[in-house]
């Protein structure tokens, strides 16, 4: 048995006998913005929920903790048809009269469905909150493979 013959022989085989094909990775390039409003509030942790547009369009949630006076964490899952894309990150926050602004980078930990091999890192994020009725904006933007 040849090299070649020994490398097709170990090659798992579907149930219609053809072999499996590697899938190439697709690159998106995100420029997402969502509108969200409060759903939960904890303490200093809020829990949002509204619709992303952009470049992948869906339903968006939002989990943003403040954890200091000028620092914030932020779980965001988007999720668009056939699937749901994860990341987390952490920014600097600022509050103003009217309105709170934050502003870092995060990462692309998980997918699910479509995007279960959904990853990035350097992405950034930025946004306002209401302080009248703690709705928050938010836009993400960067490369994301999947």
């Amino acid at each position: 048995m040849t090299l070649g013959a020994l490398g097709a022989a170990a090659a798992p085989l579907y149930a219609d006998g053809t072999r499996p094909v590697a899938k190439s990775a697709r690159t998106i390039s995100l420029a997402e913005h969502g509108a969200l409003h409060l759903v939960t509030k904890h303490g200093f942790t809020l829990n949002e929920q509204g619709s992303a547009s952009g470049s992948i369009k869906g339903t968006i949630s939002v989990q943003l903790k403040i954890v200091s006076t000028s620092r914030v964490t932020l779980e965001v899952t988007i999720f668009p048809s056939g699937g749901s894309i994860t990341g987390y990150g952490t920014a600097s926050y600022h509050k103003g009269e009217a309105t709170a602004s934050f502003a870092g980078s995060m990462a692309i930990k998980r997918g699910s469905g479509t995007y279960s091999r959904a990853q990035g890192s350097g992405l950034s994020f930025s946004g306002t909150i209401a302080r009248s009725n703690d709705a928050i904006t938010v836009q993400v933007n960067g490369r994301l493979s999947d």
